[in-house]
């Protein structure tokens, strides 16, 4: 006789999750990040929206603001696109986070112009929005941005490139995200601007979108060889990219003398780094990022007080083969603090 009504509220809560259609979601009313919520009030909601729920990236973003929404007696909602690039995805995501009563969305935007909408929406319904990593274009658009300087992220790994080519003459490939995504643009001309040169120089032999996928990166390499078979400087948006421009070189005999640089920092591109693999990655803390937007919502909950402009949370030159023009640490420092 029990166990009828206690089967029918697990079956809403089921239904209930599996609303966000086409996403991952999480804490979905199941007691995880409610331990120590008010008595009364219940505990403040909080929505994670990412990319995507594959990329080690936004894995790490998601246990920062698990592990703050623990900290904070916070309820934290999570989704996930199903691939990068998902705008209707994470518009969905929006809206049922808002139907579920959160008081903040944390959000990467895969389309930072085609995500506004959604955003000015919930926003009008009171909802803090918050943008992690990625801008919104206009920036405007959310309440606050925690996010890397992506620019001076590139802007680090290009004069690191400079300096190590001391003069050569270069022919680079560049490895982007994709067209309208703002830290892809970001990282890119900033190193152009790193490497003293803009996108109509003729040392940029060949440009190829990866999508910052591993299989994508080795693909757009094997292209770009094809097309100019003397490159000598990689530049990719993220690591996985580099990797997979690496496995392309290798195939070519050539992973020894190209040069590969990237953006990211996570562990397993740091141990590239120590491994040799890649050169160098401008390091970023997408933990940080998370759990500083938590916090931000929980005090928007408490005392109404909102997160405004942008907050740099940080980035650092990884590379063991140190550049007296460019400050660096090395991949001890770099494991030691991986996405951290």
């Amino acid at each position: 006789m029990s166990r009828t009504p206690r089967l029918s509220s697990a079956l809403v809560r089921a239904a209930a999750c599996t609303g966000l259609a086409a996403l991952t979601l999480t804490a979905c009313g199941s007691g995880s990040g409610t331990d120590t919520t008010d008595s009364g009030s219940g505990s403040v909601k909080v929505g994670l929206i990412t990319k995507t729920d594959t990329n080690p990236f936004f894995v790490k973003m998601k246990e920062g603001a698990e592990k703050a929404a623990k900290a904070d007696g916070a309820q934290l909602m999570t989704a996930a696109g199903k691939f990068d690039g998902d705008n209707a995805g994470q518009v969905t995501a929006i809206e049922n986070m808002v139907a579920a009563g959160v008081k903040g969305i944390l959000i990467t935007p895969s389309d930072s112009k085609a995500i506004v909408p959604a955003i000015e929406k919930a926003k009008a319904k009171g909802v803090l929005v918050i943008a992690l990593d990625t801008p919104t274009d206009p920036q405007s658009a959310v309440d606050a941005l925690f996010a890397t300087d992506n620019l001076k992220a590139g802007e680090l790994i290009g004069e690191y490139a400079k300096a190590v080519m001391k003069g050569k003459s270069a022919k680079i490939a560049t490895l982007d995200l994709a067209p309208g995504v703002s830290v892809g643009v970001q990282r890119h001309d900033g190193f152009l601007k790193g490497f003293g040169i803009d996108a109509k120089d003729p040392a940029v032999v060949c440009s190829q979108d990866t999508g910052g996928d591993q299989a994508k990166g080795q693909t757009a390499m094997e292209n770009c060889l094809q097309k100019e078979p003397g490159i000598n400087v990689v530049y990719t948006i993220n690591e996985p990219a580099a990797l997979g421009a690496y496995t392309a070189l290798k195939a070519k005999g050539r992973e020894k003398d190209v040069l590969i640089v990237s953006v990211d920092g996570g562990c397993t591109g740091t141990r590239a780094v120590k491994d040799g693999k890649i050169a160098a990655t401008s390091q970023q803390y997408p933990l940080k990022m998370a759990a500083e937007g938590v916090k931000a919502v929980v005090t928007y909950a408490k005392d109404g007080k909102k997160a405004s402009g942008y907050t740099d949370t940080g980035v650092t030159l990884i590379t063991d083969k140190a550049q007296d023009t460019a400050a660096s640490k090395d991949t001890a420092y770099g494991l030691d603090h991986c996405w951290g």
